[in-house]
């Protein structure tokens, strides 16, 4: 009789044994008793003694072979997360697998119906092939080389389907039924236009290419220097070797971009998609492409870093400094860093790209961890970085929060048919509804914030916890009817530029906007074919787009930032703002922006206007080291959430009891609310804990992390952060 470790997706931090009757390995997934269910778990060790009392321990119900086994180098990462993010093991390796993959349900792999050269089309003389039919000969020569399906021919023209039909009848061509998944990658590799590379450009894919193994290279580039330049030909690279490329983007919006334009640079290639948009039946099939080593490019947001990928051969990790790739609840992982440790785990090198690089890596960079690898320049001759200025609020005539400046630079845009981008980083019309009579604000019941007005859908919502409800005709506390919007969003900047500029085409790109799946999609295609004047928007616009006629950028309503409790607050507004004054003037137009601010002396706004990155991470570093913030010392965070505020306090106050107990050189803080004190009607309250080194945090968590599950939490829930972002 042998026995297995079986991982499950349960919130204990330890393996199952089980006995099994038949072969199993390593990686495989099998279907045990669980209690009263039955669950899919994965084995991650196989034994031949255990210490589960024989009485106690059941037999493996069946052992699932319709998916091939997880890779020992895939379990050794999990199991890394598990055990550096402090969470249960088992949780850890299931989150990372496909939905489908996590199901009782057999899997059916569908076959997709591909096309091939027939005996005769392979002897076929071109000479004596028809010179009108342009795209039959595409097609010929693109088979010549590998079978393809429907989808890659149609990549060559939109008649594909009806030259494919004719090649058929002349018996040119045959169809044939192919699984997906043991498609063999192209070995005719081909790269389309590709563009000469400045002197920068070049060194920073030579520095790559040169390395054999692992090493971490920071690529800080300006925005619009051609750091996708660089990407592709470090991809070209690669695929020429037969290796497989992984590339993590922060943002599902990004991805649809990407995809396009890397097809258009690899014909040939595999490429497939990985993120949250899809349906499961897509996810799992581009997983399980990876798996088998078919796919060769895999582009993705932060869970990719957890796909298969055999033949991995670089990592690029884009816009690394931005928080999207930190998981916010679950598994509380940097995809970013957890990219890192895979690409030394594989020995391959890795690639972080930014124009603004999170202090963290920077500071990696100068004290020689990280390579680093710049980008000084535009990369099109005629393309200059855009001029930044600042407007006072307090000495501009103003305009419902917009300045008279700015609305004429607006209007010099339309005229000249150009784009203008109105960024604001909220959406909803106003922050908040007042009564101007007795002063009452709409708060949410449920939060400790208060409810936006979305004005076009008459509704009150809370962004934090979705309650909503209708706009009251009176206000609540007094009956006053003179209920007032205060602030501005998204919807109320729409509003007063459709009253300015009512001839204009003014489209908003917001979280509400674009919650119709395809509908960022059908946006992108109008802002590219100049069919929009003015755009507004959130961040979703800022972060690696690129609109070849928007020249004009405003900003509106950054202050916030500068005097927030988060000390990362004004890193994330510099970054925020550089890549949103990066959208102008991308092409050969000169980009201008305008940031409306109370402050336009803040050294932060100085440091934009100069385009002066270092000149702001110098500054913000120093600061951090005499405060002693990260990246000069390592932190981890405990939240508690609960009804009754005496018990969050309670068990965070036995927790830091137990924390200074244990008497390691860490520092231990005080019992501190959140920043949202109450949500969802859950009071929340958090510690920090920090040290001086990554090494003594880890010791200190080995030991404090036991002791934690043995505190009565009642009905609270807690968590533990690594490395926290959101304070």
């Amino acid at each position: 009789m042998s026995f297995v470790r079986v991982a499950l997706d349960v919130p204990l931090p330890t393996l199952f044994d089980y006995t099994v009757d038949e072969f199993v390995a390593p990686g495989m997934r099998v279907l045990v008793p669980f209690g009263r269910r039955q669950m899919v778990g994965v084995v991650l060790e196989c034994i031949n003694t255990t210490e589960v009392l024989p009485e106690r321990i059941k037999t493996v119900s069946a052992v699932l072979y319709d998916s091939d086994p997880l890779s020992s180098e895939l379990l050794k990462l999990l199991c890394f997360c598990s055990d550096y993010y402090h969470y249960p093991v088992g949780q850890t390796v299931l989150s990372a697998l496909p939905t489908r993959l996590r199901s009782d349900k057999p899997l059916t792999t569908k076959s997709i119906l591909h096309y091939r050269l027939t005996g005769k089309g392979v002897v076929l003389n071109m000479a004596d092939f028809p010179q009108r039919k342009s795209v039959a000969r595409k097609m010929i020569a693109k088979l010549q080389v590998h079978a393809c399906t429907l989808a890659q021919l149609k990549r060559l023209s939109a008649t594909a389907s009806t030259q494919l039909q004719w090649l058929e009848r002349e018996e040119l061509v045959e169809s044939f039924e192919a699984t997906p998944l043991r498609a063999v990658p192209a070995t005719n590799h081909s790269f389309e236009n590709a563009h000469p590379l400045t002197s920068e450009q070049q060194l920073a894919v030579d520095s790559v290419n040169g390395i054999e193994g692992y090493a971490c290279f920071l690529l800080h580039g300006i925005t619009g220097s051609g750091k996708t330049e660089v990407y592709v030909h470090l991809m070209d690279s690669m695929l020429q070797r037969g290796g497989q490329v992984l590339m993590l983007v922060p943002e599902i919006n990004l991805t649809p971009q990407l995809e396009g334009y890397f097809r258009s640079r690899f014909p040939e290639a595999v490429l497939v998609s990985l993120h949250s948009g899809l349906s499961e039946n897509q996810r799992l099939h581009n997983w399980q492409l990876a798996q088998s080593g078919a796919a060769q490019i895999v582009l993705g947001t932060r869970l990719s870093i957890f796909a298969e990928l055999p033949g991995l051969s670089l990592i690029i990790v884009d816009e690394e400094h931005d928080s999207s790739y930190k998981q916010q609840d679950g598994l509380r992982y940097s995809a970013r860093d957890v990219a890192i440790f895979r690409a030394s785990q594989c020995r391959v090198p890795i690639v972080l790209g930014s124009a603004t690089p999170s202090l963290e890596s920077y500071h990696n960079a100068q004290t020689g961890r990280y390579r680093m690898l710049k980008l000084t320049g535009r990369a099109q001759v005629d393309a200059r970085l855009p001029t930044v200025g600042c407007i006072n609020i307090h000495q501009a005539v103003m305009h419902e929060g917009i300045s008279e400046k700015l609305l004429r630079a607006v209007e010099q845009r339309i005229a000249r048919g150009e784009q203008s981008l109105l960024f604001i980083n909220r959406r909803g019309y106003a922050p908040v509804l007042m009564c101007t009579e007795c002063g009452w604000l709409s708060d949410c019941r449920h939060c400790a914030g208060k409810m936006v007005l979305h004005l076009q859908e008459q509704r009150l919502r809370c962004h934090h916890c979705g309650y909503q409800l209708r706009v009251p005709k009176a206000c609540p506390d007094c009956g006053n009817a003179g209920l007032h919007p205060l602030g501005s969003g998204t919807q109320r900047v729409e509003s007063i530029l459709q009253e300015r500029f009512p001839g204009a085409r003014i489209l908003r790109v917001d979280r509400d906007s674009t919650r119709n799946k395809r509908a960022w999609k059908t946006m992108r295609e109008q802002i590219h074919a100049n069919e929009v004047d003015i755009l507004v928007g959130t961040q979703m616009l800022a972060k690696g787009h690129d609109f070849p006629a928007l020249t004009l950028v405003g900003v509106l309503n950054p202050d916030s930032a500068l005097y927030s409790s988060d000390f990362r607050a004004a890193e994330k507004l510099f970054a925020q703002l550089m890549q949103v004054a990066g959208r102008a003037g991308r092409a050969d137009k000169p980009g201008e922006v305008w940031i409306q601010t109370a402050f336009p002396d803040h050294p932060l706004f100085r440091c934009l206007q100069n385009h002066d990155f270092e000149g702001w991470a110098a500054a913000q570093l120093s600061e951090r080291q005499m405060a002693g913030f990260p990246p000069f010392v390592f932190q981890v965070m405990l939240r508690a959430e609960g009804m009754v505020e005496a018990e969050v306090y309670a068990y965070l106050h036995q927790a830091r009891a137990v924390a200074i107990e244990l008497k390691h050189d860490i520092e231990v803080f005080g019992v501190v609310p959140a920043v949202l004190a109450r949500r969802a009607n859950h009071v929340r309250a958090q510690l920090l804990i920090q040290a001086a080194t990554r090494k003594g945090l880890q010791q200190f968590m080995r030991e404090w992390k036991p002791l934690l599950d043995t505190l009565p939490t009642k009905k609270l829930r807690f968590s533990l952060d690594i490395d926290p972002l959101e304070f």
